[in-house]
């Protein structure tokens, strides 16, 4: 005789656990920290087009991509110090220290600049260092101890540059041995069609490539957030908290060394004073681009169109005819919006949701 057996009925979906809720896809999609900012920039980009006619030139945005791949370096850099819980006030001065370290060191030693610029390196990083060092070792706010390297690489800047070269620049390097491959490196351009694009585009390009592919696919991403969002927790379970402070603080004086170098050989001399302001600027792309104060939270793709706004709005204020102290105007009204767009988005990331 043939058993029937009867299937197992349907075990119905479980019903969503009380506090729960469902986002729809237009709450995720905003929900991803580059989103706000990505809007932003659209919106912007057309304000401009509509208001300042020279921005429509294909010369001009090449101008604007430029200008924003030279903050856009630092800034990357920048960003991921802070989804890592951290500032830096001495990036932009780091930049001047840089290039005037290279140009001064080769002159005055009739040495071949690539010499200059590797010497530049191992100081940099070693700024860097001491700045992580100094954060995880005493527990002092990585505001405090970049605002005093600040300081010191400052008046550094400026008294050791006097007493040098008798004046608050740097020679002219431009006849050097070693001029042209470094120039080739970090100050060339190039011709699409009749608009000439910089070198820093694409470098500023890769980068944040790189910055994104290792937030998104590395272990070091994931420490970083884990560092950011709750140091405590992280150190709990086994992450290597002061290496990846250290490590953040060193990437970031690299980047402002690239950045070094790439103002000294475009321009074949410094500015002691240089830089100064430049730390504030790299730190509103961030947050600009959806990178929270507090850490834990941000993208290298959302920083790098916070630093593409920065650079738009800075020529195409000009571009329009306006009187360009409007800027810094206008730059506050945008950090406190970019605040404010940031604490909602952050909201809708940490709510919990179901599928």
């Amino acid at each position: 005789m043939t058993q029937v057996v009867k299937a197992p009925a349907a075990v119905p979906p479980a019903a969503d656990p009380p506090g729960r809720v469902r986002l729809s896809w237009s709450n995720r999609l905003l929900a991803r920290p580059d989103v706000g900012a990505l809007v932003a920039a659209v919106v912007i980009l057309i304000f401009f087009l509509v208001v300042a006619p020279a921005f429509r030139s294909p010369a001009s945005f090449s101008l604007v991509l430029y200008q924003s791949s030279v903050i856009g370096i630092v800034a990357v850099g920048v960003g991921l110090l802070m989804i890592g819980g951290e500032f830096d006030l001495s990036a932009g001065v780091t930049v001047a220290t840089a290039g005037l370290t290279a140009a001064m060191f080769s002159y005055q030693l009739g040495l071949n600049l690539w010499v200059g610029a590797l010497v530049s390196l191992v100081l940099c990083l070693g700024v860097g260092f001491l700045n992580g060092y100094l954060v995880v070792r005493t527990g002092i706010p990585s505001f405090l101890i970049t605002l005093g390297t600040f300081f010191v690489l400052q008046g550094a800047n400026l008294g050791i540059t006097k007493l040098v070269t008798g004046s608050v620049s740097s020679d002219n390097i431009n006849q050097m041995d070693g001029y042209d491959s470094l120039h080739a490196i970090f100050a060339s351009s190039f011709k699409v069609g009749s608009v000439t694009i910089q070198v820093t585009v694409l470098w500023w390009l890769f980068l944040v490539g790189l910055a994104t592919w290792i937030l998104q696919r590395s272990r070091i991403g994931n420490w970083i957030f884990a560092v950011g969002g709750n140091e405590a927790s992280a150190r709990a379970v086994g992450v290597p908290v002061k290496k990846v402070k250290i490590g953040l603080f060193m990437g970031v004086s690299f980047l402002a060394w690239f950045v070094g170098m790439h103002t000294l050989f475009n321009f074949n001399t410094l500015q002691a004073g240089g830089g100064v302001g430049n730390e504030f600027i790299y730190i509103i792309a961030a947050v600009v681009g959806g990178t929270l104060l507090t850490g834990g939270f941000g993208n290298a793709l959302g920083v790098a169109v916070g630093a593409f706004i920065f650079g738009m709005t800075s020529l195409c204020i000009v571009y329009a005819g306006w009187d360009p102290n409007w800027f810094k105007a206008f730059l506050g009204v945008m950090l406190l919006l970019a605040v404010l767009m940031n604490l909602y988005i952050k909201k809708l990331s940490t709510t919990r949701k179901v599928g």
